[in-house]
């Protein structure tokens, strides 16, 4: 397995190259980018503007293995609006459009919500509704996906959706598309489930794996914290990566302060030996 970082732990003084370059310097294998509604990788970027991005990576020697993106808490596929989950879609195209040039071969997607804990004024959807529109949103990108050749990896966030690891099996192969997989968080489940359970009921559908640690005794989302000082059973979790093959990146999402690179770099390789 190969060590990565996502580019919202690094801090806001560095450029798109300064973040590339520092990942690499540190020793990461890959560098998560993310697709914003403006700013340095955004929806207007130009395809110049990307292959600059792509070019950084191989001079410094690291991968882009993947393009995240945000914008679907604010655009999302289940919404209540027509016109906001056309814009959703709009949005996928683009990911995926910008994920090749930058030679990546995965984008982050969320498929929905039925609610968003952290915008309190978003509408709470149906659960059946949201099932309904997400599983018709996938199975029109699909063929998206699979044309470019670029994988669409669905996370499970704090959302109210997908809340178990036999729903996300039966989600994932009801769209029917080898292009159409998932991108295991485990610290986003460990607050309502057993990671290591999830990984090996999803098995061959996991495409990308996200790291972060969470402390379960606090329940809320201040229980989020850096690599190895929550309590995600990362021996489990590894153990079940080993049992499936997975062989992709453990990429690091965490949040941004002085020094979190390197320690949350520190901390990938104590994991990556468990």
């Amino acid at each position: 397995m190969k060590t990565g970082i996502n580019i919202g732990t690094f801090t806001w003084e560095l450029d798109m190259e300064g973040c590339i370059r520092e990942a690499a310097s540190i020793g990461y294998d890959g560098i998560e980018l993310m697709l914003n509604e403006d700013g340095n990788l955004s929806l207007d970027s130009t395809d110049e503007e990307l292959l600059g991005y792509r070019n950084a990576a191989e001079k410094y020697g690291i991968r882009i293995p993947s393009l995240a993106s945000g914008l679907y808490w604010h655009y999302s596929f289940t919404s209540d609006d027509p016109c906001i989950r056309e814009k959703a879609m709009q949005i996928a195209h683009r990911q995926i459009d910008a994920a090749k040039v930058l030679g990546a071969d995965t984008v982050l997607i969320i498929p929905g919500a039925v609610n968003v804990p952290f915008l309190p004024d978003s509408p709470v959807i149906p659960y059946d509704i949201a099932y309904e529109r997400a599983l018709h949103a996938m199975k029109e990108l699909a063929p998206c996906a699979e044309k470019n050749k670029i994988t669409v990896a669905m996370e499970t966030v704090w959302n109210g959706f997908l809340l178990s690891p036999l729903e996300t099996r039966d989600f994932v192969d009801k769209i029917g598309s080898d292009y159409m997989k998932v991108y295991m968080d485990v610290g986003n489940v460990w607050n309502f489930g057993y990671p290591q359970q999830w990984i090996r009921i999803l098995g061959s559908r996991i495409a990308r794996v996200h790291v972060k640690d969470f402390k379960k005794s606090m329940g809320t989302l201040k229980g989020f914290c850096e690599l190895l000082e929550g309590d995600v059973p990362y021996p489990e979790i590894m153990q079940s990566l080993r049992d499936i093959g997975y062989d992709g990146s453990l990429t690091a999402e965490i949040e941004s302060a002085p020094g979190a690179v390197q320690r949350t770099y520190d901390a990938l390789t104590q994991i990556l030996r468990m």
